[in-house]
């Protein structure tokens, strides 16, 4: 049975909210791409790479929460739906801060296959990092539409940024599984 949508809870003006949204996800990009690049040295005897089994954990729940999120979109369950993806978008949060960690604590993993394996790794992890650099601000627009009870608009925008969000999650889990045996 369809509910009503559920009443906006967001007031700013679309003008400064695209602002932010732009600014917020600058920011972000910037923060991965310049502590991507800084090696802090770790404790001894602790593993830095707890982060990327935790970051494998937090995108599996990601993908599925993004589904169910699909589910009661599709039964009209509204009320449902924003907690569920609320939920997915706090633990994108989580992942965010995590894999800020391990890269910070770790550095890069090279991958050690050979081959074909080789080829489709860097495959899925080129689009990956693609998509996830390049979705943020679709996410947060889809969000903040939702939010601000334009439902129309959020439907539209959800229909593509639903399917590269949960592509970005779901690879992010391939891209650990591939690599996790050469940590």
């Amino acid at each position: 049975m369809k509910q009503p949508y559920p009443k906006p809870s967001l007031t700013i003006a679309d003008a400064k909210a695209k602002r932010i949204i732009w600014i917020f996800s600058a920011i972000i990009f910037l923060a991965v791409v310049v502590l991507n690049r800084v090696k802090v040295a770790t404790p001894g005897g602790f593993d830095p790479h707890v982060f990327a089994r935790i970051n494998a954990a937090i995108n599996s729940l990601v993908s599925a929460l993004l589904i169910v999120g699909l589910f009661t979109a599709r039964a009209g369950r509204w009320t449902a739906h924003r907690s569920v993806m609320l939920a997915a978008m706090a633990l994108s949060v989580l992942f965010l801060a995590s894999y800020i960690l391990h890269h910070l604590f770790a550095g890069d993993t090279p991958f050690g296959g050979v081959g074909a394996i080789k080829v489709l790794y860097y495959m899925i992890l080129a689009t990956h990092i693609l998509l996830a650099a390049g979705s943020l601000p679709y996410i947060l627009f889809t969000a903040y539409r939702a939010l601000s009870g334009r439902y129309a608009e959020h439907g539209k925008l959800a229909r593509r940024t639903w399917p590269i969000w949960l592509y970005v999650s779901i690879s992010g889990v391939v891209v650990y599984l591939m690599i996790s045996p050469f940590y």
